[in-house]
């Protein structure tokens, strides 16, 4: 069992983020939990122990000013920041390249790759400190090609700015994971896929990643569905 790491998770108030949140709770660890909306935030900080354990704050990684001020909070209310999930993502719409909704794929970008980026540098300074964890939501869709998706685009440019972070990070002692999970059945999907992973199932591979001992690295975990007979 983790003591009292506390961990930041963005995209907390959900699918894989309030699954992970649940289980890291369960673990041990101290939650600071961002989203949009705070409603569901607040709800789920007082199911998993109130603020003494949790803190939620509303968080929009599209701007800066908004990460940056949700960082320092949990920094004043906990002290540390051991771990970050770096979980907020959105989906795409249909139309590919040729019909897709330009001002959509501006709201992706800036959400699944600068709000990343964003989130990563205004955590860092306590993860040096602390020489803490990064786990990233990547995607199969970020592995592969998928038709007309800036979905999958933004994917491949979340996976390889893992990559890229792991050897910037090189002798930091901060450890970088990428869990790239297949279809999962979130809110982000407009109707639930037949064969697909559960948030629980992916939040378990975050926490393996996060308990697994310091001289571990857990590079990669890669999640598909157990296709039916």
């Amino acid at each position: 069992m983790v003591s009292n790491r506390v961990l930041l998770i963005t995209g907390g108030s959900s699918g894989i983020g309030a699954a992970t949140a649940r289980l890291a709770a369960a673990a041990g660890f101290r939650l600071a939990l961002a989203a949009r909306s705070i409603e569901p935030l607040i709800a789920l900080r007082d199911e998993l122990g109130g603020e003494l354990r949790v803190f939620a704050d509303e968080c929009d990684v599209r701007s800066e000013a908004s990460v940056e001020h949700f960082v320092a909070n949990t920094v004043t209310h906990f002290g540390t920041i051991d771990a970050l999930f770096a979980n907020a993502g959105i989906g795409g719409r249909p139309g590919g390249f040729a019909s897709g909704d330009i001002a959509n794929w501006r709201e992706l970008l800036n959400t699944n790759v600068i709000g990343l980026a964003t989130t990563i540098q205004k955590a860092l300074p306590h993860l040096r400190h602390s020489k803490g964890q990064i786990v990233i939501t990547g995607s199969t869709a970020g592995r592969r090609v998928v038709s007309g998706s800036m979905y999958s685009v933004s994917k491949w440019a979340a996976n390889a700015l893992a990559y890229n972070l792991r050897e910037e990070l090189s002798g930091s002692g901060i450890r970088v994971s990428l869990i790239e999970p297949g279809v999962v059945n979130t809110p982000i999907l407009r109707r639930p896929a037949e064969h697909a992973l559960r948030p629980q199932d992916v939040a378990r591979s975050v926490l393996f990643a996060l308990q697994a001992p310091t001289t571990v690295e857990v590079h990669d975990l890669v999640l598909l569905p157990t296709q039916a007979e």
